[in-house]
């Protein structure tokens, strides 16, 4: 495992590399589309009859578990770092907005895909089961807003729309995991839950993981506050994010929703009273470069996927129709609220228009994908999820640069 570890750093600071010494695209677009580059290139020379890089790249890919790595490991990381700059008094100035869109807007979201999905696809010859069509919806619903905000913070912005897309997409991760959970559990017992077991497990698993987030939050503040050496202090952090998420797998609570959370709490309570400047300084850091490194190693791992992923012309047409009925859905769930509360809740001019497309799909869709169990339809689900999630980064984050300077007024 060490020499696949050691190889996928490699081409990942190879891939960075060559994005920022040729494509200069926005690091989590750039380095993707590198990936994709090299994939294609692997491909076609596997069709010359040069199969030793298609064959390299696919034993590389088959020696780990996409979905495990990301789930049990990278996931943690990503969340607790975005987190960790959330200011909390700008969060709570839109909470009734976040919440909106990360509870109301991911179930409904997840909804409109499935039944979407299901009355559409018969039309290009890929018919799934209602129930099947709903677990894609449900994968497909959380947003990674990682190019949007970068994006966002360059370009000057109104930081509230910045405080709305980053808050709903760190919650809304943990949402789309739990209903995710509830429509892979009908699709496999081709039954309808009862509500109150839906309830229950929605309280358990979101509930429970915000619950346990806070106290660990708590206990991590209580122990940086108590010394004043940010070697230890980072060591604490890292400690608190991977014991913190496998203890909330074994409680069976959402991890997700614990190290959104736990990250706010430690990114504003402790930051005020528990860190030192210097401290601050050395966990900002730290952080930062975690989280831009597993970015970019997530980001190389999607564009590699391509080389094992069946396509045809069959897949091809339902990936487009589900970019389209996805895209329809965030702006019934995301585009529509966000124009009401641009003219009552204060967010700025184009903010419907920027949440609408600037709605990202990203790892956490393709990991959800993958960790399906073997049916007839795995292999549909997880080719058309991928086609949605490569037009997301590449197609629309792109895109919402000049979507963004065009609406939104900007100081940058």
């Amino acid at each position: 495992m060490s020499e696949v570890i050691s190889i996928v750093l490699a081409i990942t600071a190879l891939i960075a590399w060559l994005n920022a010494r040729f494509l200069k695209l926005p690091s989590t677009i750039g380095v993707m589309a590198a990936a994709l580059m090299l994939s294609a290139a692997a491909l076609l020379l596997d069709r010359l009859g040069l199969d030793a890089p298609h064959a390299f790249g696919a034993k590389l890919l088959g020696t780990f578990d996409f979905s495990e790595v990301l789930m049990q490991g990278m996931l943690s990381v990503l969340l607790f770092a975005g987190a960790l700059q959330v200011d909390l008094r700008e969060l709570a100035a839109y909470r009734w907005q976040i919440a909106l869109l990360a509870f109301g807007g991911t179930v409904a979201a997840a909804l409109l895909v499935g039944f979407g999905l299901h009355a559409i696809l018969p039309y290009v010859g890929l018919p799934l089961p209602l129930g099947y069509c709903l677990v894609f919806g449900a994968l497909i619903a959380p947003t990674d807003p990682i190019s949007v905000t970068g994006l966002l913070r360059k370009l000057g912005a109104p930081h509230n729309l910045e405080t709305v897309i980053s808050g709903e997409s760190l919650f809304n991760d943990g949402v789309g995991i739990v209903v995710f959970v509830v429509m892979a559990e009908l699709a496999a017992s081709h039954q309808v839950p009862a509500a109150g077991d839906v309830v229950l497990l929605l309280l358990r698993e979101a509930g429970g993981g915000i619950l346990f987030g806070v106290a660990l939050g708590f206990v991590s503040y209580i122990l940086l506050a108590s010394i004043d050496s940010y070697q230890e202090e980072v060591l604490i952090t890292v400690a608190t994010v991977l014991g913190g998420y496998a203890l909330a797998h074994r409680l069976g609570v959402s991890g997700p929703l614990a190290m959104v959370a736990t990250g706010i709490l430690i990114g504003n309570l402790g930051r005020q009273h528990a860190m030192s400047s210097k401290t601050e300084e050395h966990v900002d850091q730290f952080w930062e470069l975690l989280d831009g490194i597993f970015n970019a190693i997530l980001f190389v791992l999607i564009g590699f996927e391509a080389m094992v992923l069946p396509l045809s012309a069959t897949l091809l047409a339902g990936g487009a129709a589900a970019i389209i009925v996805t895209l329809v859905a965030r702006l019934l769930t995301a585009g529509l609220p966000v124009a009401w509360f641009q003219r009552h809740g204060g967010l700025p001019k184009g903010a419907w228009q920027v949440l609408t497309w600037g709605g990202l799909r990203g790892g956490i869709s393709v990991a959800l994908a993958l960790s399906l169990p073997a049916s007839p339809y795995r292999d549909i689900l997880v080719t058309v999820t991928y086609e949605v999630v490569v037009f997301s980064i590449l197609v629309q984050g792109m895109t919402t640069g000049p979507l963004v300077r065009r609406l939104v007024p900007c100081t940058g």
